[in-house]
């Protein structure tokens, strides 16, 4: 690391709270190097919910409100992140990352040095890749890459080969791997017709472009504003974002799968219009946490339901070998100058735009 700079410009979290907990640094240290780890000179980064519900608490218990991207009144020190503990402040954020590998680690192999990766953010432990209790997440665990530079283990990188630009592979790791991980939970194959709410945003978006992949029938739910958008991705068929009656929106359609980032309002509605045996898989409720089931429903049509959080560890390498094989859509909505954070992660929390916002260093 001798001819690299010893400070970088970063964008650092130093507390819960609004988007003012963020501050402008551009003397922040360079990350240090360990064995198994590479420096990346970040390309780009891009923002997803977690950086968002991180900064402001809100997977705490003690919230019980939509996704708003503000401050809430009350959240508990014990609970304020993904895994239901605690975060180190301060923090650098950010957990799409690529760019190009500058330095390695002590005993890393140097044929990294060069290449372009993108990062993997789920962090394991190497010894027990499959145990889920021993994950971290990349920008909470520990620093990402909303900064110049950025570290990471050789073992949660993939050298990318594609002719997409930094900012158009920086809309891919956390909504497609998400997506992957939750059509994988619902065991979603050729012949399944998978509704999807939420189908603007970004992982919505990969919900559908990979259901389609494995043979699946797709229904698209999002606002009338962006159905152009969102008909961009080849869906079989696009509704309203909030139907006032989802049976009689989907007429003869039969649906056998719901994979749902949203929650909130609309969520009796997408239980209820599933199929005897379907299945319902979640990884989110931007629109709000608390929702009712009436279990009679439950059991009597035979449904299961799935969590989708920590996916394992082959969906990451899978997923960038759909991309380099061209069989995945990027959906680039916006960039944004990293200091103009702030101002990303505002239009990211209001929905201004269908797909995926990245800040660029």
């Amino acid at each position: 690391m001798t001819d690299l700079p010893k400070t970088m410009k970063a964008m650092v979290l130093k507390g819960h709270g609004d988007l003012d907990a963020y501050e402008w640094h551009e003397d922040w240290p360079v990350p240090e190097l360990s064995q198994h780890e590479v420096l990346i000179k970040v390309g780009a980064c891009g923002l997803n919910n977690t950086d968002v519900n991180t900064r402001t608490g809100w997977y705490s218990k003690a919230v019980d409100q939509a996704t708003t991207g503000g401050a809430y009144e009350t959240v508990d020190d014990e609970d304020p992140t993904w895994g239901g503990r605690p975060i180190t402040f301060p923090r650098i954020q950010g957990a799409d990352v690529v760019g190009r590998v500058v330095a390695v680690g002590p005993d890393t192999d140097p044929s990294f040095i060069g290449k372009r990766v993108m990062v993997d953010g789920w962090l394991r432990d190497w010894s027990d890749p499959d145990n889920k209790d021993k994950t971290g997440y990349y920008g909470s665990e520990c620093d990402g890459g909303y900064a110049e530079y950025t570290k990471a283990d050789t073992r949660g990188i993939m050298v990318v080969n594609s002719d997409l630009s930094d900012a158009e592979l920086a809309t891919f790791q956390c909504s497609y791997t998400t997506a992957e991980g939750m059509l994988s939970r619902a065991n979603v194959v050729a012949g399944d017709t998978v509704l999807i709410p939420g189908a603007s945003g970004g992982v919505g978006g990969a919900l559908i472009q990979l259901a389609k992949r494995r043979g699946a029938r797709t229904i698209a739910l999002a606002s009338e504003a962006k159905h152009a958008e969102v008909a961009a991705l080849g869906p079989d068929l696009i509704l309203p974002r909030s139907p006032d009656n989802l049976r009689a929106a989907l007429g003869d359609e039969k649906i056998t799968v719901v994979a749902d980032v949203v929650g909130g309002p609309l969520w009796p509605q997408l239980i209820d219009v599933l199929e005897r045996g379907g299945r319902y898989t979640c990884s989110g409720a931007i629109a709000g946490p608390m929702v009712e089931l009436d279990l009679r429903t439950f059991y009597l049509r035979d449904l299961t339901f799935t969590g989708s959080t920590v996916i394992p560890p082959h969906i990451f390498p899978d997923v960038v070998t759909y991309i380099e094989r061209g069989e995945l859509r990027p959906m680039l909505a916006a960039t944004y100058p990293l200091r103009d954070l702030p101002k990303a992660q505002a239009a990211f929390i209001d929905k201004a735009h269908a797909g995926n916002i990245v800040v660029v260093p």
